[in-house]
């Protein structure tokens, strides 16, 4: 009878653990691999990180666009840039200048 009683605790026992171990191997695997995961994690912090340098990026074209709208207000008019920006969108080019094309 001891012997088929400790083959029963063997047998018991060890179900236990693999139990134990195929639970442990589910959660570690959608801890990493999971919608809420490490895996995830890393995958947004790097998003997050990307859309701030983004971010930056267009801040500093909003920045640059201000200065050329102010220098062309009424209170801060530049006349160079005035004539160039006119030469530009009209195509326009003086009697007496050369234009030399770049290609």
């Amino acid at each position: 009878m001891d012997f088929w009683f400790e083959i029963k605790s063997r047998l018991k026992n060890s179900g236990l653990y693999i139990i134990y171990t195929l639970v442990i191997c589910y959660f570690g695997f959608y801890a990493f691999y999971g919608e809420r995961g490490i895996r995830k994690y890393l995958y947004l912090r790097h998003e997050v990180q990307y859309a701030r340098e983004l971010a930056e990026q267009y801040k500093a074209k909003k920045e640059y666009l201000q200065t050329e709208v102010k220098r062309l207000s009424p209170d801060g008019l530049d006349l160079d840039l005035l004539d160039e920006r006119a030469r530009i969108v009209l195509n326009f080019v003086g009697d007496d200048e050369f234009v030399l094309l770049d290609e």
